[in-house]
């Protein structure tokens, strides 16, 4: 029985001549990231905040924005934020965190079911106080840091310098085009954000070392092929692959985001973006950074910029 091939076995495309594009991109969603990061910020979300979340869906008719929120504004001290969610007739109020500590929190809820529960179903009411926001701020961001730390330091074991240098700038490429996605669509930032940068990561991370494996393999085997020709045949080989892994996880998330509601919508959204970042990345990025920074030793060989010219000259 034939087997199905998203990609035919003897694709030679060039990936590795698009560098001269897609570095430039790279650099510049990077520095428009930097900047959006210290202007905009991220959508934190009630996890980061703190404050008081309430989910409502109208119980007749279409749900009236300005009247939830003028009335929102007598529950308590600062500015309530609410935005349509989900459905027709669904609203998303937020309500920042009131002094007094968790008998103020509890009062705010009362306040709202008081004088919203006539005409909106509360589906969904979360309250997290000052403290408990501070204590998962700094898990969340220990924990990612010791798991970047943790990956970076196995890419760095598993592969010769050169390679674990090009896997290792990939995947902090990954991160920054993940948090670019979070500062332009303002999707809310929360724990279940940090988990989706974590997957991410590890999907990135699988991406690369299938590919650098396989470019390896061939660095021992054609030890004379210049190098932009070597890290084509690289990529071409498993793209086959690399195909029908984004292709069946793509059409997974998909579901998800269709079909799992507003609880897990977000998290699908930002890995159907992290997918397509991670496969441009292990193409575009990792495998061509190996020209500049060439390799040596066990392999017996050197290429550096030089020689990159001369073999894209040669390969013309």
């Amino acid at each position: 029985m034939k087997l199905l091939r998203i990609v035919p076995d003897d694709t030679k495309f060039r990936f590795v001549r698009y560098r001269r594009f897609s570095y430039p991109f790279s650099a510049i969603v990077s520095i428009v990231t930097l900047v959006l990061f210290l202007t905009v910020g991220l959508n934190f979300g009630i996890d980061f905040k703190g404050g008081t979340l309430i989910e409502l869906q109208a119980k007749a008719g279409r749900a009236d924005i300005g009247a939830v929120r003028q009335v929102a504004a007598t529950f308590g001290e600062g500015e309530p934020e609410v935005q349509e969610f989900g459905d027709a007739g669904g609203l998303s109020l937020r309500i920042p965190i009131q002094p007094g500590g968790e008998i103020a929190q509890a009062e705010v809820v009362r306040k709202a079911r008081a004088a919203l529960e006539s005409t909106y179903e509360f589906r969904r009411v979360e309250t997290v106080g000052p403290r408990v926001s501070g204590e998962l701020v700094q898990s969340g961001t220990l924990g990612t840091l010791v798991a970047v730390i943790a990956v970076l330091a196995y890419l760095w074991f598993r592969f010769e310098p050169q390679l674990a240098i090009g896997a290792i700038i990939g995947t902090l490429h990954d991160i920054v085009l993940t948090v670019f996605f979070f500062l332009v669509t303002q999707i809310e930032f929360n724990m279940t954000s940090i988990a989706a940068i974590l997957t991410i990561i590890g999907y990135s991370l699988n991406e690369t070392v299938v590919v650098f494996d396989r470019t390896r393999e061939l660095l021992r085997r054609y030890k004379t092929m210049p190098m932009q020709e070597l890290l084509d045949l690289s990529i071409n080989s498993t793209l086959s692959r690399t195909a029908m892994t984004a292709t069946t996880t793509f059409l997974s998330l998909l579901a998800l985001v269709i079909f799992g509601g507003p609880a897990i919508e977000g998290f699908a959204l930002v890995m159907l973006a992290g997918i397509a970042i991670c496969t441009y990345s292990a193409m575009y990025i990792s495998s061509p950074v190996l020209i500049y920074l060439g390799i040596h030793g066990e392999f017996g060989r050197k290429d550096g910029v030089a020689e990159a010219v001369k073999a894209s000259a040669e390969t013309r």
